[in-house]
């Protein structure tokens, strides 16, 4: 069945300057009106909107309206499933059905599934890792990470390191309101019925205008306004891009499992955070202790990256890798049939 991620890009597959710009842009802020986003890029507000329409219409990319598991006490967790290769695509298409489930890949030549799991409470009871995938016959191995600190790429992609916008367009850009700081002390946030709808709605398009979000939720266009607003300031809300795979993707893409000495683990997840090839890491649990995602142009590239960026991390103890070939989900709703 068709997914969003398997749309057909143009051949003009990596945006140009231009549209780069705009990508970046909704990358600082997803709500940033064509107004403020045309200002500081330079160019008109009908400019923006046209640009924004045709990569939305491509299937290049859109703007997500996400929630941190972690402001709502829940708990994200990256499940490894191995597996033998003539079932890779049907265990990762049905993983991607699942509304638990995000960044859902095919690594290691088939080999292996991997997926970021969400999951109620800190614990993994009652979810599918202990019940469905281990009874499925061409499942091999089933192991669980659960995220400690994420260093890298919450809110943030690699666009935020290699864009184009200047330090005074990212700051015209960046929300007014930052969200308040949290502590481990701070109390988990509790959502309404009329929240849980409304994030729904954002998560499938973070761009949906108010007036469309009121008729679709019964609420008032102040009242939905003033959530948003309330939401972002809490840190439950935040807006992310997702790109077709094909759009800000090089050619050789990988995840690292990395073993670093616990006392090192802050400083190397830091350095590693600053990785131009690093799209996303964090502390885990298991014996490999840090994991990132990466992207490179080919694989003689990721192996420069390996031999000198990685194995100057400080307290590396040891390095496993393993190369993605295809992304069944993101990070936002598995939509079969999106145009």
């Amino acid at each position: 069945m068709k997914t969003y991620l398997d749309t057909p890009v143009r051949p003009d597959r990596n945006l140009s300057d231009e549209d780069t710009a705009l990508a970046h842009a909704l990358q600082i802020n997803g709500r940033a009106s064509f107004r403020e986003i045309a200002d500081a890029l330079g160019v008109s507000d009908q400019t923006a909107a046209r640009r924004w329409t045709r990569l939305r219409s491509a299937g290049k990319l859109r703007v997500l309206g996400l929630t941190d598991p972690a402001r709502l006490g829940d708990s994200r967790w990256i499940v490894r499933v191995r597996c033998t290769p003539d079932a890779a695509v049907s265990l990762g298409e049905a993983l991607a059905r699942r509304t638990d489930t995000s960044w859902v890949g095919i690594n290691s030549g088939g080999t292996e599934i991997t997926c970021a799991v969400r999951t109620r409470g800190p614990g993994l009871e009652e979810t599918l890792l202990l019940q469905k995938l281990p009874r499925t016959p061409q499942v091999v191995d089933v192991s669980a990470h659960c995220l400690l600190h994420i260093f890298f790429g919450r809110d943030l992609s690699a666009i935020n390191k290699r864009g184009p916008l200047t330090a005074a367009q990212v700051k015209a850009l960046t929300p007014r309101v930052a969200p308040v700081p949290v502590t481990d002390a701070t109390p988990p946030v509790t959502l309404d019925d009329g929240d849980r709808h409304l994030l729904d709605l954002l998560a499938r398009d973070g761009r949906a205008s108010p007036g469309e979000l009121a008729t679709a939720t019964g609420l008032s266009q102040s009242t939905v306004r003033r959530r948003i607003t309330e939401l972002r300031t809490s840190g439950v809300l935040y807006f992310d891009v997702e790109y077709h795979p094909d759009v800000l993707r090089e050619r050789f893409r990988a995840a690292l499992w990395l073993e670093v000495e616990p006392s090192r683990l802050a400083e190397a997840g830091a350095a590693l955070a600053a990785h131009p090839e690093v799209s996303f890491a964090a502390a885990v649990t298991g014996t490999a202790n840090l994991y990132a995602a990466t992207d490179v142009t080919t694989a003689q590239v990721f192996y420069r990256y390996v031999t000198e960026s990685v194995a100057a991390l400080p307290g590396l103890r040891h390095v496993a890798t393993a190369p993605v070939h295809r992304t069944v989900k993101g990070p936002g709703p598995y939509l079969p049939g999106r145009a």
